[in-house]
């Protein structure tokens, strides 16, 4: 199992920002493709980045042009930059991570909370 730790939650105003890290254990992190996810209290989780083993990113249309997913292989962490933040973005995030290209995201961190309110 590979371990996965995020980071970076808390409670922020509409139209703030957040940074969310998520580092991973092991020396393959190269080889892995890196998504985020969120979960609301009573709602379906939903994938809203991830970024391939070959750096190639993509979106959900309810973040993008606002969301941001980087990561940098040196230090094992992928991060995801939140911009203009909205009511509708409060959940618990998740970094998930996925071998390869079978893009089956088995691997789960603990999550963390985000919180927008005015």
């Amino acid at each position: 199992q590979v371990q996965l730790v995020e980071s970076g939650g808390g409670l922020v105003q509409p139209g703030g920002s957040l940074r969310l890290s998520c580092a991973a254990s092991g020396t393959r992190f190269s080889l892995y493709a890196m998504g985020w996810y969120r979960q609301a209290p009573g709602k379906q989780r939903e994938l809203v980045a991830f970024a391939t083993s070959v750096g190639r990113t993509n979106y959900a249309d309810s973040v993008k042009g606002r969301f941001t997913i980087s990561r940098d292989n040196a230090k094992n962490t992928v991060y995801l930059q939140m911009n203009s933040l909205k009511l509708e973005d409060t959940a618990v995030y998740y970094c998930s991570a996925a071998f390869g290209a079978t893009m089956a995201f088995e691997y789960w961190g603990q999550g963390t909370q985000v919180t927008v309110s005015s």
